[in-house]
């Protein structure tokens, strides 16, 4: 019994981890905020909140992938390469 509480204690730390790290960077980098009204001309209009929940799940999908990376180095094990959609670079400078 104790086997099967510890198993789902794993997972849902990194669960954790990545939900502090989204709540520093979005507050940090002001992700998921609305737009401060100021006077004048306002060059692009607020986002919609569709938009602002997108952004908060793109987020922590990018932050649960870098701390189950960083698992795996300290584990000892090479990350997965994330695809960048660029081909083999050709030329003299690499």
């Amino acid at each position: 019994m104790d086997a099967l509480t510890s198993a789902g204690l794993g997972a849902r730390r990194n669960e954790d981890i990545a939900l502090d790290l989204l709540k520093f960077v979005a507050s940090t980098a002001g992700v998921g905020r609305p737009a401060a009204p100021s006077t004048g001309f306002s060059g692009a209009a607020a986002p919609k909140p569709e938009e602002h929940v997108t952004q908060l799940l793109d987020l922590y999908s990018r932050c649960l992938k870098a701390v189950e990376g960083l698992e795996q180095n300290q584990a000892g094990q090479e990350p997965k390469p994330e695809p960048t959609g660029k081909g083999p670079q050709t030329g003299a400078a690499r």
